[in-house]
């Protein structure tokens, strides 16, 4: 998928990651000084969990060789959707892990207990350890690509998850007070509730509102290049997106409060974003709040990988529970 779908293994010394996603499984090899070495991508299999195992251990032994740590190389993995704390079970939607404990699979095929957590929050963790984030207190790490997704972090810090989730975001329901005036129907989503926020705000939910007021397929790409070249139903289209992506973002402000959302996925490319939502908040405040800053991710691609290999190499000094797992 986009961000979202991706998965991360990431080491530090010679710092190197892995991203896992629906379609790839990406080993990244960072520096010292948080530069990428070298990467190595693989397909990701989706049939069996041996299989995945493999592939995943696969890549945790080429990290180490390419290192020259064999058995020693800080390494993290970043998974999409759920790894409990405290039983270590996964539950994600792509990948042929939901049940169980990845983390004790991974243990039995390379000899060694490797910290995993969520690819939003390490995404989060990233941005608020020498991303756009850096400096402020409470930073909300906003994935907007093909799913939404987001992470949280308080002074450069992981919090501690309960489930090992991030925040969810795009299952959040988009209030009737943003939908009923834009007269959009309240569509079903893939977790098998309505209206959620990533049926609309995704990169498909900008087409699917494209499609919606168009009656033809209108892929988001062409939405957004339409819009920029002055098409005036791409504009509007546009316009409703930024209305749902805005209420979004309140959404997210009345819940954490936090002073930093750093934005990053695919629709973060789109031109003029930051202004597009600023706008688009600052229209909607809640009494004399002060509406969070809003900045464009740093480290992009590799953003993920930098946040799983921090966790593992313990950079910044207390992180969460993740790192016990």
């Amino acid at each position: 998928m986009s961000f979202q779908a991706s998965r991360f293994i990431r080491s530090t010394s010679d710092e190197r990651r892995h991203r896992v996603g629906g379609t790839k499984i990406e080993a990244r090899l960072f520096s010292q000084t948080w530069e990428t070495i070298e990467l190595r991508r693989i397909a990701t299999p989706t049939d069996s969990l041996a299989a995945f195992i493999d592939a995943l251990g696969q890549q945790v032994r080429w990290l180490e060789e390419r290192s020259g740590h064999a058995g020693s190389l800080p390494v993290g993995i970043a998974l999409p959707g759920l790894v409990d704390p405290a039983t270590g079970i996964a539950f994600t939607s792509n990948l042929p892990v939901s049940g169980e404990d990845v983390g004790a699979h991974l243990t039995a095929t390379i000899g060694r207990r490797l910290p995993i957590m969520n690819d939003c929050q390490a995404f989060a963790l990233s941005e608020s350890n020498g991303g756009a984030g850096d400096g402020f207190n409470t930073v909300v790490g906003l994935i907007m690509g093909t799913g939404i997704g987001a992470g949280l972090c308080g002074a450069g810090k992981l919090t501690k998850r309960m489930n090992g989730s991030a925040l969810e975001v795009g299952h959040v329901g988009v209030p009737a007070r943003t939908l009923l005036p834009l007269n959009l129907p309240l569509w079903p989503c893939g977790c098998g509730k309505q209206g959620c926020f990533e049926r609309y705000v995704s990169g498909s939910g900008l087409a699917a509102i494209g499609q919606y007021r168009s009656g033809r397929p209108w892929k988001a790409e062409e939405i957004v290049s339409a819009a920029s070249s002055g098409d005036v139903q791409a504009k509007a289209v546009m316009a409703d997106w930024a209305a749902i992506a805005a209420e979004l973002l309140f959404e997210i402000q009345i819940h954490h409060d936090p002073d930093c959302i750093v934005i990053g996925g695919g629709l973060s490319a789109i031109p003029g974003i930051l202004d597009i939502l600023e706008k688009g908040l600052s229209a909607i405040p809640l009494g004399n709040m002060r509406p969070p800053v809003l900045k464009l991710a740093i480290h992009g691609d590799s953003s993920g990988a930098r946040g799983a290999a921090i966790l593992a190499d313990g950079t910044p000094a207390a992180i969460a529970t993740e790192t016990s797992r």
